[in-house]
C-alpha cells in the first residue's frame, strides 16, 4: 500500500533521477533547435563526471569540480561543432565517434589517475531545502532536499524557454533550425549560431554528468552514465522539440528509473532487469514515433553551405 511516506520518497527520487536529463535535454533541445543533433551528448555527460569528479578530488571543492568540468568539455564541444558545422560531417557519425572517443578517454584517465580497482570518495555538492517548501517536514526533506544544481538547472531550464520564445536570439536559434539561409541572407551567421548552440549544449551536459557523480554518488564509475544521454534526446522527441514537454518527458523517465526502488517497498515483485529496461522501453516508443506525431526542425542534421 503506497503510504504518504512512500509517496514522497518516490516523488523526491524521481526528481533526484530526473534532474540529470533535465540539464542536459535544455542544452540539447537548444543544439537541434538549431539544426545540429548533438548525438555525442552521452560522451559529454561522461567527460562531465570525470572531469568534475578529477577536479573535486584535486582541489577539495565541489563547486570548482564543476567549473572544471563545464570549463574542461569546451574542447569536446567545438570538436563536434567544427565536425558537424565546418565540415558538414555526417552528425550521427562524429557523435558516435566522439562517444566512443569519451568512453576511452575516461577510462584511461581514471585507471591512470586512481587504478584500476579506486573505490576513491570525493567532495560532493551540497543539498539544499528552498525557503518555504518545507524545511525540517517530510515533504521538505524527502521531495525538496536537492543538490542545488538541480534548483540552478531549473532556473536556467526556465531562461532557457523564455529566451527561445520570446527573445531575438531565441527567434534566430529557431530560424536557424527552420530555415538557414533566410538567416544567412538577414545578415546573421548560421555558422556562430550553431557554435553557440552546440557549445551550450556541451557546458549543459557537463553539468549533468557532474550531478551524477559529484551530486549523486560522490565517485566516478567507468561509463557511469549508462545510456542516460540517448534518454536525452528521446526525451526530446518524445516532447516533440517544445521544451514545456520535453521536461515532463524527463520527468517521467525519472519516474520510471525510480519505480525499481519503489516497487520492493510496496511488496511488488516485478524482475528487476524489466524496472531498469522501463524508461529505454518508453524511449523506444517515442523514437520509433509511437507516441504521436513528432515534427522536427526541418533542417536538423541538415549542413548549410552558402551557394
Amino acid at each position: 500500500m503506497m503510504t504518504y511516506e512512500l509517496a514522497a520518497i518516490f516523488l523526491g527520487s524521481a526528481l533526484r533521477l530526473a534532474a540529470p536529463l533535465l540539464l542536459a535535454a535544455t542544452g540539447e533541445l537548444v543544439s537541434q533547435k538549431s539544426g545540429v543533433l548533438n548525438t555525442s551528448v552521452e560522451g559529454m555527460m561522461l567527460t562531465g563526471a570525470f572531469l568534475s569528479a578529477y577536479g573535486s578530488w584535486l582541489t577539495g571543492s565541489p563547486t570548482l569540480g564543476l567549473l572544471i568540468a563545464m570549463i574542461g568539455i569546451i574542447p569536446l564541444s567545438l570538436l563536434q561543432a567544427f565536425l558537424s558545422i565546418t565540415l558538414r560531417s555526417n552528425q550521427l557519425v562524429t557523435g558516435i565517434g566522439i562517444n566512443i572517443l569519451a568512453l576511452g578517454g575516461t577510462t584511461l584517465a581514471y585507471r591512470e589517475i586512481f587504478g584500476a580497482r579506486s573505490n576513491m570518495i570525493v567532495p560532493g555538492l551540497d543539498k539544499w531545502t528552498p525557503f518555504g517548501l518545507g524545511h525540517g517536514t517530510l515533504i521538505g526533506d524527502t521531495i525538496f532536499n536537492q543538490v542545488w544544481l538541480v534548483y540552478l538547472g531549473l532556473v536556467i531550464l526556465i531562461l532557457t524557454g523564455i529566451i527561445l520564445r520570446y527573445t531575438t536570439l531565441g527567434i534566430a536559434i529557431n530560424a536557424v533550425g527552420t530555415a538557414p539561409r533566410a538567416v544567412d541572407q538577414s545578415g546573421l551567421s548560421v555558422a556562430k549560431i550553431r557554435y553557440g548552440a552546440v557549445l551550450f549544449s556541451g557546458i549543459m551536459s557537463a553539468a549533468a554528468g557532474s550531478l551524477i557523480s559529484i551530486g549523486d554518488i560522490h565517485t566516478f564509475t567507468e561509463g557511469m552514465t549508462n545510456g542516460i544521454g540517448f534518454l536525452v534526446i528521446a526525451a526530446i522527441i518524445f516532447g516533440n522539440w517544445k521544451i514545456g514537454r520535453t521536461t515532463l518527458a524527463c520527468l517521467l523517465f525519472g519516474a520510471a528509473s525510480s519505480l525499481q526502488f519503489q516497487l520492493p517497498l510496496l511488496n511488488i515483485h516485478v524482475p528487476t532487469a524489466l524496472l531498469i529496461v522501463l524508461p529505454y522501453l518508453l524511449a523506444l516508443l517515442a523514437v520509433a514515433g509511437l507516441i504521436g506525431r513528432q515534427t522536427a526542425p526541418t533542417a536538423l542534421t541538415q549542413p548549410y553551405q552558402r551557394s
